[in-house]
């Protein structure tokens, strides 16, 4: 056991799936098209061009936090968050500081630990830049797409806790139906800060921030890394530098970027081209009555009224759309008297595409597969005396209490009939005859 206790934040970007971009008309619709195109004078921070809030990106962002539980202000407003770097065209950032949409929020993870949500918060997604040898490129399509961060409290202790509630988060997101969350379009991007320390309730006077990962392994990877390096620094009696790192996917490991900035030197101050924003008790009501229902309370709804287990239930509610379509195969199942279960059974097994396959042809599918057809007793009695001839050793074994040499019996006969018959019948027949 190592002395050292891996003390972890998170913050995590979702990238919102509007039409257009937080605060101008341009299409937020760039992934994979020509650079540059998406662009107004708006999202290129041209002298003289000024920001129009998107309301639905608003809107969709209290959702996120308030489907996180987290506390909502009723005044908030828009900040400017001021650095210099080349793929931000204003040289500031639209985002929120101090009164944020939604703060002190909770997610609940499987083991019943509690991850406390510090805050959730808009702003605009950045240029992104694209190297090619010795020189760096500017695609600006991505300025201003709505962006929302969702930071927590240092509540994670191992790359584990961390991962299951990344996938919490996306699940939640695409519940919402707010955004895709795909990682590999960079539109949820994953930001630990790790730091050790030797008591667990004391937090180290460092952190180390690891940016823009892109998938739940390399989260993984990229703690695993860190712990490993802290370590060895902290065993050397040094402190490991606060800075920001990136990590290498082809090496798994982290490498530094630069020195880690504090609050101060953001220079925060009110967005002046943005009136504060507030929410009355009222609409802040309606958005919670607008929410669907969320993953673990589908989950554990699932449980009790289908009389699912936890495994079966857990699978059909990982993405909304497959749980919609289980629950509406069970209401074409009722009147064939097929059970959710089967069905749940069907579904997980078969590796079901629920995109090419109606519930209706589930529900066929399953009465052909369980359906049986009637024997003639004579015939089957017949079958089962040439078995029972043919297999006199399994038949003595049977006498002597082998009882499982029955099935081996059972499928002879059936094999013989060569036809879907119904198995318990055949061996409680066969039972008799020998007896």
């Amino acid at each position: 056991m190592s002395k050292y206790t891996p003390i972890i934040g998170l913050e995590t970007h979702v990238e919102l799936k509007t039409n257009s971009k937080m605060f101008c008309g341009c299409s937020a619709d760039y992934f994979g098209k020509t650079p540059n195109t998406h662009t107004c004078p708006v999202c290129l921070g041209l002298p003289g061009a000024l920001p129009v809030p998107k309301k639905k990106a608003i809107e969709w962002c209290i959702k996120i936090a308030l489907a996180l539980n987290c506390e909502i202000n009723e005044f908030s407003k828009f900040d400017r968050k001021n650095y210099f770097y080349p793929d931000l065209a204003k040289g500031y950032q639209i985002s929120q500081y101090d009164l944020p949409f939604g703060h002190d929020g909770k997610v609940t993870l499987s083991s019943g630990k509690t991850i406390h949500i510090r805050r959730v918060h808009m702003e605009e997604d950045t240029g992104k830049l694209m190297h090619e040898g010795n020189i760096s490129l500017v695609d600006f399509n991505r300025s201003g797409v709505p962006l929302v961060e969702i930071v927590t409290e240092p509540n994670f202790n191992d790359a584990q806790d961390v991962k299951e509630y990344l996938q919490k988060l996306q699940q939640i997101v695409r519940y919402l139906d707010v955004s895709n969350a795909d990682m590999e379009k960079g539109e949820m991007r994953l930001e630990p800060n790790i730091s050790l320390s030797t008591n667990p309730k004391v937090l180290p006077n460092y952190k180390v921030e690891v940016k823009n990962i892109n998938s739940f392994r390399f989260v993984e990877q990229a703690i695993n890394f860190e712990i490993t390096r802290q370590t060895e620094i902290l065993e050397k009696n040094e402190t490991p530098a606060q800075e920001t790192r990136g990590f290498d996917n082809v090496k798994h490991k982290t490498f530094s970027q630069r020195s880690k900035e504090d609050a101060m030197d953001y220079r925060y101050f009110p967005e002046p081209d943005i009136p504060p924003i507030r929410f009355s008790k009222a609409q802040i009501d309606q958005f919670k009555s607008e929410l669907p229902e969320l993953p673990d309370v589908k989950l554990k709804r699932f449980e009790k009224e289908f009389a699912l287990p936890d495994y079966d239930a857990e699978i059909l509610t990982r993405e909304k759309s497959l749980a919609d379509y289980f629950e509406e195969t069970v209401k074409v199942g009722i009147k064939e008297k097929i059970t959710a279960k089967q069905i749940a059974n069907w579904i997980i097994h078969k590796k079901i595409n629920i995109d090419e396959v109606v519930p209706a042809t589930i529900i066929k599918q399953i009465l052909t597969a369980t359906q049986t057809i009637q024997v003639d007793d004579n015939e089957l009695e017949k079958v089962i005396n040439e078995v029972i001839t043919e297999n006199t050793q399994a038949v003595e074994d049977y006498k002597k209490g082998k009882e499982t040499v029955i099935m081996f019996l059972v499928g002879q006969v059936m094999r013989k009939v060569g036809k879907k018959i119904d198995a318990q019948m055949v061996r409680k027949k066969m039972q008799e005859k020998i007896q």
